[in-house]
Order: structure tokens, then C-alpha cells, then sequence
């Protein structure tokens, strides 16, 4: 398997997501959603498939992670429902447990810093979170959290 072989399977997913980005936000929205996810090439990408009840308008999503087998970095796009713009892929690795993906992208115009992070992974949870930055990575805010559950555990 690799790196992303624990995903492998059916998901509850629980959200948790800034209502508004790089504003001072305080104001979170909680929802439910499920995943579905699984290896190709051996480990060397994976899919997932995602639904999400968001209380603005619920919407599919998807992940696809391919290795880079000369860096040993993965790349990450994700791609929802709502825009038929593909997001820039953040890319990264795996260090001791913890998945740690980064990309340049912009919001409204302004360019930022994104981070995903992939943490507290076992056989029946993980969590992934991500984060912008708009001062090149000095300050982070975290404006979404997906805590998965496996479905049946």
C-alpha cells in the first residue's frame, strides 16, 4: 500500500469550516458528509469521492494523488461541483505519521499559501485539515477540518 492506503474504504466525514477565509473570521459551520476512497497504480495514486451536505448547498467533490516516484513528493488536486476550475495541486509527504502539502494558489485575487495537513491516522479515523496564508507561511489560519470516521467501526 501507500502512503495514502489507510484511506482506503467508506468514510463518515464530519466538517468544520470557516464561514468566510482571511477575514478574522470566527464564525464556523459544522455538516456531515461521507467518502468514499481507493489506491490505483499499486499505491502510487488514489482517489476519493466525496459528498458533502454542506448547509450553503450540498455538492460532490474529488481528490486525486499521484506520487511522484523521482521526488517522493505527492501531488494533491481537488476538484468540487461548484467551479469547473481544477485547484492547483499542493504537493508534499509523509514524516512521521503526519502528511504536510503545500501550494501557491490565490483568493479573491490575492495571492496565499495553502496547506493541507493530514493527522491522527489510525484504522478507524484520520483528520485532514487545511490552512491560508497570506504572508508567504509566516502566520497560518486553519479554515477546514474533516475528522473521518470508518463506516462500520
Amino acid at each position: 500500500m501507500g502512503d495514502f492506503g489507510f484511506q482506503t474504504g467508506d468514510w463518515r466525514v464530519r466538517h468544520r469550516k470557516l464561514r468566510a477565509r482571511l477575514v478574522g473570521s470566527s464564525d464556523w459551520i459544522e455538516f456531515d458528509g461521507t467518502c468514499r476512497a481507493f489506491e490505483l497504480m499499486g499505491g502510487e495514486a488514489n482517489v476519493e469521492d466525496q459528498y458533502l451536505d454542506d448547509p450553503t448547498g450540498a455538492y460532490r467533490a474529488s481528490a486525486f494523488r499521484r506520487l511522484d516516484r523521482a521526488t517522493g513528493q505527492w501531488l494533491i488536486w481537488w476538484h468540487d461541483a461548484r467551479s469547473s476550475v481544477l485547484d492547483p495541486p499542493v504537493t508534499g509527504r509523509f514524516e512521521d505519521g503526519v502528511g504536510r502539502f503545500f501550494a501557491e494558489d490565490s483568493l479573491n485575487g490575492r495571492p496565499i499559501r495553502v496547506r493541507f495537513v493530514w493527522s491522527d491516522i489510525g484504522p478507524a479515523r484520520a483528520r485532514w485539515e487545511q490552512a491560508f496564508s497570506a504572508d508567504g507561511g509566516a502566520t497560518w489560519e486553519v479554515n477546514w477540518i474533516m475528522t473521518f470516521e470508518r463506516e462500520g467501526a
